[in-house]
């Protein structure tokens, strides 16, 4: 305690008192100090912008109190566009950068009134309800960023949809105002009624630079390949009436057409048609004899009787999409959800979402002039395929134009897998309903999700009795790290297997398998020996392959091979004994919807067993059997899977100039 005292009585000594307002102004010195240290902590973890990144939100009292843009007469004006834009030319990716997702991250605009130097706004309805819809969907979705620094791509709050409602000049100047514009730069623009009265031109008229499009009337004169996205024409009156589904099958009428103000020559050509085919055709109109309006919009009227519109679009197989003053129209849509196979008639009209929707699987295009024809075409289509098609066409609707949601979210998807082609969904995942089943194949997607047995792939070797080639294929074959298990297909059945002394000694079990019959398609047969997801299945007398080439690639077909091929293509190929491998190359291109892969240089074929006698390939009725399988497996198909390919995949350093031990397939090409 007397420590303590002293101390106490001598602290004044030392250390002068402050006086009072010196001591509050070092008080408040130090108070800023450290409030600013605070808060420069929090800002190094908080997302900081010099722009506003609330969310976008949008109600009704919110587009009265946006803020008011008054555009100068001098404003700057985007080019007019550039027709040859590509996302590799006018997009910058590398702002899109790397994230765990895969996902594009979006930035809209926050809401704006622009309006000229007299006060007029530069659209006549504002921001209409799908806009809003749409925006409001985004900004509801894994993509959506409140960060303008994170933004891969910039949306503007600008309603473009309907151009009839915009002053063009005004828009553009509106648009050059944004602040992270850039000639357009990583900019997308949704706009679905392009054009105006006398030229309807099929593309927005609003300059706009760089900016990516998505229009729903493009030709293929407007379309920007892999750059622009083609979106539907939005049909309110599919959105306000849901439509119960309607099982596939033949309905009352074989052709309806139910669209309105088409061209008279067009007109007069369905009347023919109607004439030759009768009640078959059912030719509607707008109705004369109703006041015009909502009400109207939902009747179409043949000759004073009147129908629901769109309801009576499921009383049909086929309904005809004709071009109006606009390539895109709302129809389509209408017709889908019914269940309907859309007939288009709209020569060089981009079809919605053609980057990734297969129309052929849901429509059917037929030339403008082939008008006249239209019937017996349709005619000529097989019942399965149009219910096939019917299912297909109400599952387009409901999956991609059923909301602006489905329109927008769509959109991104699609410029998504542009930018991450790694992590891309696939053909399967656009075009196969989920709960679907096909009548000719199933996708592997739908096959039973069971776990390989064994790592690796399971070599399978057909042969018949060329020992010495076979030995030097399983040899080779043996050298492949991935290789499980090697299985001899013996289809010999008047001569036995070589004895087991014989064969080449391998690392990897061998077992051979002796069939009943020689077919070829028991090269394909799912073997209980097979332990593997994945198979090689190869000839006894392909000597050119390398370990390397071999360990390559693989995938396995074999179980839709033996149980799925569509038709009798299987016992063709038996009883010809020749098309195994074209029937494999259909199946797969059907499937998948993709060419195959060529691997490395081409290499001549060697065969030093192979001679005239037992060569299958040097008969001189090969090759025109051969021609015969193709006619025959596209009839079974009912199309042409296979895919032309302009592509090679080579390994990374096989045939540069580099020391072996740094290249991971060394031996690709060296036969």
């Amino acid at each position: 305690m007397y420590a303590s005292g002293k101390y106490s009585s001598r602290g004044p000594a030392l250390i002068p008192r402050m006086k009072t307002k010196h001591r509050i102004y070092y008080i408040t010195l130090f108070s800023v100090v450290l409030l600013g240290l605070i808060a420069t902590g929090m800002f190094q973890f908080w997302p900081h912008s010099i722009e506003s990144t609330a969310d976008w939100t949008l109600d009704k009292h919110t587009v009265h109190d946006a803020p008011l843009i008054r555009l100068p007469a001098g404003s700057p004006i985007p080019e007019r566009g550039d027709l040859s834009c590509r996302m590799h030319t006018c997009f910058d990716v590398y702002r899109c950068g790397y994230n765990p997702k895969n996902k594009i991250k979006v930035y809209i605009y926050p809401l704006q009134r622009f309006v000229d130097e007299l006060g007029v706004p530069i659209s006549s309805t504002g921001l209409s309800r799908e806009y809003n819809d749409m925006l409001s969907a985004i900004c509801d979705s894994e993509f959506y960023t409140g960060d303008v620094t994170r933004a891969c791509l910039f949306i503007p709050s600008i309603d473009l949809l309907n151009q009839n409602s915009l002053r063009v000049r005004e828009t553009a100047q509106a648009l050059a105002m944004l602040s992270r514009w850039d000639k357009g730069m990583n900019h997308l623009l949704f706009n679905m009624l392009p054009g105006g009265p006398p030229d309807y031109n099929t593309a927005l008229d609003v300059p706009r630079d760089r900016a990516l499009l998505a229009g729903g009337g493009f030709s293929t004169w407007t379309y920007r390949q892999g750059y622009d996205v083609s979106i539907p024409v939005y049909s309110p009156l599919s959105a306000d009436l849901e439509l119960p589904e309607r099982q596939p099958g033949p309905r009352q009428y074989f052709i309806l057409s139910s669209q309105t103000a088409i061209h008279r020559e067009y007109r007069a050509e369905l009347e023919r048609l109607k004439q030759e085919n009768g009640e078959a055709l059912l030719l509607l109109d707008k109705c004369s004899n109703l006041s015009q309006g909502a009400a109207s919009a939902r009747k179409r009227c043949y000759k004073g009787q009147v129908y629901d519109y769109p309801q009576i679009l499921q009383e049909s197989s086929f309904c005809v999409v004709l071009r109006g003053a606009r390539l895109g129209q709302a129809a389509l849509s209408d017709v889908l959800q019914a269940g309907c196979v859309p007939v288009i008639l709209a020569d060089s009209y981009i079809l919605p979402f053609s980057e990734v929707l297969d129309w052929k699987r849901a429509s059917v295009v037929i030339p403008e002039e082939k008008l006249s024809d239209m019937y017996t075409i349709l005619k000529s289509i097989p019942h399965r395929q149009v219910e096939e098609m019917q299912r297909q066409a109400r599952w387009f609707w409901e999956a991609y134009f059923s909301s602006m949601k489905a329109i927008g979210l769509t959109t991104l998807q699609i410029i998504n897998d542009r930018i991450y082609p790694y992590a891309a969904r696939t053909y399967e995942q656009w075009n196969n309903p989920p709960v679907v089943k096909w009548a000719s194949v199933n996708s592997p997607l739908f096959l039973p999700l069971i776990p390989p047995r064994a790592p690796g792939f399971t070599a399978v070797v057909l042969t018949y009795d060329r020992i010495e080639s076979l030995f030097r294929v399983i040899t080779e074959i043996s050298k492949v790290p991935s290789l499980a298990k090697l299985v001899v297909v013996w289809n010999n059945q008047d001569k036995s297997p070589p004895e087991e002394s014989l064969w080449p000694k391998m690392t990897v079990p061998l077992k051979v398998v002796r069939t009943k019959e020689n077919k070829l398609s028991n090269r394909f047969f799912p073997f209980d020996e097979i332990e593997t997801e994945a198979v090689l299945a190869i000839d006894d007398d392909i000597i050119m392959l390398t370990a390397d080439e071999l360990q390559f690639g693989y995938e396995y077909f074999n179980y839709l091979y033996t149980y799925k091929m569509p038709g009798d293509i299987k016992n063709w190929v038996d009883a010809h004994m020749n098309c195994e491998d074209i029937a494999m190359n259909f199946l797969v291109a059907n499937i998948t919807g993709k060419a195959p892969i060529k691997v490395t240089p081409r290499k001549k074929f060697k065969c030093p067993e192979c001679t005239a006698i037992d060569g299958l390939s040097l008969d001189q009725t090969h090759m025109v059997e051969r021609s015969e399988c193709i006619n025959k497996f596209a009839s079974v198909f009912g199309t042409m899977p296979l895919k032309v390919v302009e592509h090679r995949a080579d390994p990374v350093l096989y045939k540069d100039d580099f020391p072996e031990k740094l290249k991971s397939f060394p031996n690709i090409g060296s036969l």
